[in-house]
């Protein structure tokens, strides 16, 4: 029996309310013009399944196709091309948006929101969003949009490296889409893109939240789907798009003419948008597929197809094998050649089968019936494409996934299958369901009761709202100690041949307690019935132990080992060990782990991540079963918000605080806004002194800081309101529990802006100080470094003057010790020559009778005769007859005939040579290089002048060789 949901009965009693109820939705219905106004369905009133219903129709008319549900996002799909929903325009303004909850509700969001999350650091830190919904609700589509939404926001290098970087990540985390979706996916009856596995897509962020990486975590995939298909279905996308895409070169090379038939590729007119190869090969490039090892791949996939056409005829004699039918014998051969395995070990692998039997382990080989060939060949293609799928995501991850070291939180996005009810449901769907279950269990303890426990523990007023626990269900699926997973557990344990009769007589008379289990009486085929939360399920027996042992004949595994194919050397190393586990007898063999047990560990583990993030649910919903566009069909609507239990969550979220902080958290991140109130004095903070204070002490602190942080509210949301709208400038109610502090978002966000206006004060203030110790900082260094300079040059002017007053000093003295010693000479050999004339020539009387002042002027004369020297030979000064006329006056030479004297001077002649005699004759002068420093050099030199003295010698020339 359906549990009471929100006190109204599931069947025809949820139609029958009473009138008062119906009163109320006709006045409520009567405004349906405006109902798609509502972007949030706790703003229903009443809350019953029909308004929502009403309300979500409206809005899906209207083309919005994103409605909010309290803490869910309620997707419709819209099947049809919105690409202006999806732009990276859109992505960028819900990423700038101050408060992205006041935009129209999207998946961006949501993604918004979980990013945010991480950047503030609030524990938990690490997100999860869980897409749940039925097949072709939409959610392989939702989870594409938020890893292109993740891979826009979170990717804001600084330096243009960084940026290179983050392009290739963000280009492979992209790719890997198409290349999943392509070996992953297939069309089924309700969906043209079904995803057959599970994902769970971690997008790692490193500390300054640029995502750096990622990583891939997948579920049991439907591999039994490449080898059988239901009517109206088809196989994996993969295998129309290497029939479809590929060129008449690689259709000569993997033996794919144009028209070929292959019974494991039912509906190939059927064409979709998924079936394009170009972009998987695009795809699989980007991730570091080489192009030959797609060939490979691909070559692989077309050994497959071929093998599935391999039929075999009943054999008339049970000891001979069966034989190939007449055109499964080219198909036989086609497919040995392109897995590159003989093609006789191919055919006596499938048609004998081998026995190891007694303790000494004797072969036997023994030929296979009919059904056995082909359960071989199954299982053969089988094994193969499921080696091939985690190959392929061991490489994507390979190619995506960040060194551990680099990356500190993620948000993790999890798609898994949705809930199916086909008309033939097996271990397939049991598991797919089991799913399911355990996901909605988690958002029951997670959302539902929950809160609805803290509420009450915590002290506050709530009123309990009935919600529908699927606990009953879960334990009819994998209790202990007995279930139907057990159950199957055992029948594969036994190693017997187990009927499908006797499985279901088991499972009903062990589990006829369940109130989640039932019997259809009226079916001819065996099978038992499941009550899941969004429906009844019946599944049949037939099968499902075999199925659940999965099991590998060894000598397959052998076979593929043996392939000289270069990808299936790699999918199936040789195993050294592989004769020592045969070698034990069976009774110490350990048992075999079935598809059952594997699928609830890794299911255990994927719970466990998700309980240590904060998770956030969007609930696909799918309008109609047809895929029509503009089309919605309120009974399938309404089964699908019964079976999610929406309205129990409309409910809780509307009289709820999603957001619960503990009281000293609450203090120590929001005690700053006190600075907001004016004449508050700063307290004590919660730490300090906390082991001299009792624990009531203690809370009594922490309620008076509680209350003046709450005082500051009302300024807060009239400084956020709108001018003029009075419901925006009043907060919303904040309740104080026992050991938590409750609120809602839009408390929340009131909180984070006053602590952000009072970080942004704080940060003015501090950049004030510190630019003001700058600037004080940098006048004293210039200070300090003019006072250095200035005494540097000071030192500096006075080397220099030093250095000069000395060199003054050298030449100084040079010059006069030069002058002197010239003197000294000049006066000794002129007092020589008068000596020598006046011994050889008597005084006459009439030089007796010259006057003294005319005897005592040659003296004079000689005694300045360098200094006349000095001026006719110089740069500069008198030139011409005036210099001749200042060497006669110096050398007291006649007048009257100047044209009987020559003076030759230094112009005339390369040197100066010295002069000893009067001078009354020809004169040339002898210039030596002078011992001084610089003293040869001139600023300006002149042909014409004479530099470098050092010494001037008198050098006599008779009076006749002039």
């Amino acid at each position: 029996m359906r549990q009471q949901v929100n006190g109204h009965g599931s069947g025809s009693d949820a139609h029958s309310g009473g009138e008062s109820l119906r009163e109320e939705l006709q006045e409520f219905l009567g405004g349906e013009a405006l109902l798609h106004q509502l972007d949030d369905l706790t703003q229903v009133n009443p809350v019953t399944l029909e308004t929502v219903l009403r309300c979500l129709q409206a809005r899906y008319s209207a083309d919005m196709f994103y409605t909010n549900a309290g803490c869910t996002l309620v997707a419709l799909n819209p099947f049809k091309p919105v690409p202006q929903l999806y732009s990276t325009e859109l992505m960028q303004e819900y990423h700038a948006a101050p408060q992205p909850q006041k935009l129209k509700p999207h998946i961006f969001t949501v993604g918004e929101q979980t990013y945010r999350n991480v950047k503030s650091l609030m524990e938990p830190v690490n997100q999860s969003i869980v897409v749940s919904g039925e097949s072709g609700a939409g959610k392989t589509w939702t989870s594409r949009c938020l890893m292109k939404f993740y891979a826009v926001v979170a990717a804001s290098p600084t330096s243009w490296e960084s940026h290179k970087i983050a392009e290739r990540i963000e280009q492979r985390i992209l790719n890997s889409n198409p290349v999943m979706e392509a070996f992953g996916n297939a069309g089924t009856l309700r969906n043209n893109n079904s995803s057959r596995f599970g994902k769970f897509i971690q997008l790692q962020l490193n500390r300054t939240q640029q995502m750096t990486g990622a990583a891939v975590q997948t579920y049991l995939l439907e591999k039994t789907r490449v080898a059988c298909q239901a009517s109206s279905e088809r196989n994996f996308h993969i295998f129309y798009q290497i029939c479809k895409g590929a060129s008449a070169d690689e259709r000569l090379q993997w033996h794919l003419p144009e028209g070929a038939t292959f019974s494991w590729l039912p509906n190939p007119e059927r064409t979709l948008e998924e079936d394009c190869f170009e972009v998987t090969r695009e795809a699989m490039l980007h991730l570091g597929i080489d192009a030959p090892t797609q060939n490979n791949i691909f070559q692989a996939l077309a050994g497959l197809l071929h093998l599935g056409n391999i039929q075999v005829a009943d054999s008339r004699d049970e000891a001979q094998p069966c034989q190939l039918m007449d055109n499964a014998k080219c198909s036989a051969r086609t497919s040995a050649s392109l897995l590159q395995l003989p093609e006789d070990l191919l055919l006596e692998t499938l048609q004998i089968r081998t026995i190891r039997a007694g303790r000494q382990q004797q072969v036997f080989q023994k030929p296979c019936s009919r059904a056995e060939c082909d359960t071989r060949r199954d299982c053969l293609a089988k094994l193969v494409y499921a080696r091939l799928f985690d190959w392929l995501v061991s490489v994507i991850n390979s190619s995506i996934c960040a060194d551990p070291d680099s990356w500190t939180t993620f948000i993790g996005l999890l798609d898994v299958y949705g809930f199916e009810s086909f008309p033939n449901n097996s271990l397939e769907q049991l598991c797919i369901n089991y799913a399911n279950e355990k996901l909605q269990q988690h958002f029951v303890a997670h959302y539902l009761r929950a809160q609805q426990e803290e509420y009450a523990a915590e002290g506050l007023q709530w009123s309990f709202v009935n919600y529908q626990d699927n606990q009953t269900c879960l334990d009819l699926i994998e209790g202990s100690p007995i279930s139907i997973c057990s159950l199957m557990n055992e029948e594969c344990r036994l190693n017997r041949p187990s009927s499908a009769a006797q499985l279901q007589t088991r499972i009903e008379s062990a589990l006829a307690g369940s109130p989640c289990l039932g019997h259809d009486k009226l079916s001819q085929e065996p099978s038992f019935i499941v009550v899941h939360y969004a429906g009844p399920v019946r599944y049949h027996t037939a099968g499902l132990v075999e199925k659940n042992k999965d099991p590998v004949p060894p000598e397959l595994t052998r076979l593929l080992q043996q392939s000289q194919d270069p990808l299936l050397k790699v999918l199936f190393p040789p195993d050294p060990e592989e004769k020592s586990q045969e070698e034990p007898s069976g009774q110490s063999r350990t048992p075999v782990l079935t598809v059952v047990s594997k699928f609830k560990a890794s299911l255990e583990q994927l719970l466990q991540v998700l309980h240590s993030t904060t998770p956030h649910y969007i609930r696909c919903i799918k309008p109609n079963s047809q895929g029509q566009a503009q089309m919605f069909h309120p009974e399938e609507v309404l089964s699908q918000l019964e079976a999610c239990g929406l309205v129990e969550t409309i409910h809780i979220s509307a009289a709820g605080f999603p957001v619960r902080v503990s009281h000293r958290n609450f203090v120590e991140r929001y005690e700053l806004l006190r600075r907001l109130r004016p004449g508050t004095a700063p307290s004590q903070s919660a730490d300090e002194g906390h082991s001299e204070r009792s624990p009531r002490t203690e809370q009594a602190t922490l309620q008076a800081l509680f209350q003046d942080i709450l005082h500051t509210l009302p300024a807060l949301a009239q400084a956020a309101a709108t001018p003029g709208d009075r419901a925006e400038a009043t907060p919303a109610p904040v309740h104080c529990g026992r050991t938590k502090v409750f609120m809602t978002d839009s408390t929340l966000e009131l909180l984070e802006r006053g602590r952000a206006q009072v970080l942004e004060q704080c940060a003015r203030c501090i950049q004030g100080g510190w630019r003001r110790h700058q600037r004080r900082k940098q006048e004293r260094q210039r200070q300090a470094a003019v006072l250095i300079q200035a005494a540097i040059r000071s030192w500096l002017t006075r080397k220099h003057i030093q250095r000069l007053h000395a060199a003054a000093t050298v030449i100084k003295r040079a010059w006069q010790k030069w002058r002197i010693r010239m003197a000294f000479l000049a006066s000794k050999e002129l007092d020589g020559v008068e000596e020598k004339h006046s011994s050889q020539a008597p005084c006459s009387p009439s030089s007796l009778s010259l006057p003294q002042a005319q005897s005592r002027l040659p003296g004079g004369a000689t005694r300045l005769w360098p200094l006349g020297l000095v001026l006719a030979n110089a740069a500069v000064g008198v030139r011409g007859f005036q210099r001749k006329l200042v060497v006669f006056a110096c050398l007291q030479l006649p007048v009257g005939t100047p044209s009987s004297y020559t003076i030759q001077t230094a112009q005339d002649q390369a040197g100066v040579m010295s002069i000893r005699a009067l001078p009354q004759g020809s004169i040339r002068f002898r210039c030596r290089k002078s011992p001084l420093r610089y003293a040869d050099i001139c600023p300006q030199p002149s042909p014409d002048s004479v530099t470098g003295f050092n010494q001037i010698l008198l050098e006599r020339h008779k009076l006749g060789h002039v």
